[in-house]
């Protein structure tokens, strides 16, 4: 089996020298191997495909067969890392806390700690906004809330 940490450190050598970052990568007993990458701009197609084509080059489908996918962390998928808090700063994100409460608020601080949010709400014509801090480790999930 392909160990999870020769995947990790051949990720983070070909991602050294970029502002992309390894958010997540998973191997299956089966080799499924599947990478989610960010970037503190943007990831393009050409990204992943570099990053996939360096992995391939750098293991031998003769010794062991393996499927390989690597990802963008899309707008569905749920912050992991700090990094991920700090770049979206301004954006409008839910938050599910461990107790299963939900919050909705634009996204206003973020450390290595935790981050802040302001929740705006509107009774009749008064609007109230109200900040609320939280440490990572209260988080069930954040994602970023997707506008059309």
């Amino acid at each position: 089996m392909i160990s999870e940490q020769l995947i990790k450190d051949l990720t983070n050598t070909h991602l050294d020298g970029t502002d992309r970052f390894v958010v997540s990568i998973a191997v299956r007993s089966d080799n499924r191997i599947r990478i989610f990458i960010d970037s503190d701009s943007h990831v393009l197609i050409e990204h992943c495909i570099e990053l996939s084509k360096y992995i391939e080059s750098q293991l031998d489908r003769d010794t062991e067969d393996f499927e390989l996918n690597v990802s963008s962390s899309g707008l569905d998928q749920p912050y992991k890392l700090s990094r991920q808090y700090i770049k979206n700063i301004g954006r409008e994100i839910s938050v599910l806390l461990k107790d299963n409460s939900k919050i909705i608020g634009t996204l206003v601080t973020a450390d290595k700690d935790g981050f802040s949010i302001k929740e705006t709400t509107k009774i009749k014509k008064t609007i109230t906004e109200t900040t609320h801090s939280f440490l990572y480790s209260e988080i069930k999930e954040t994602k970023e809330i997707i506008k059309i």
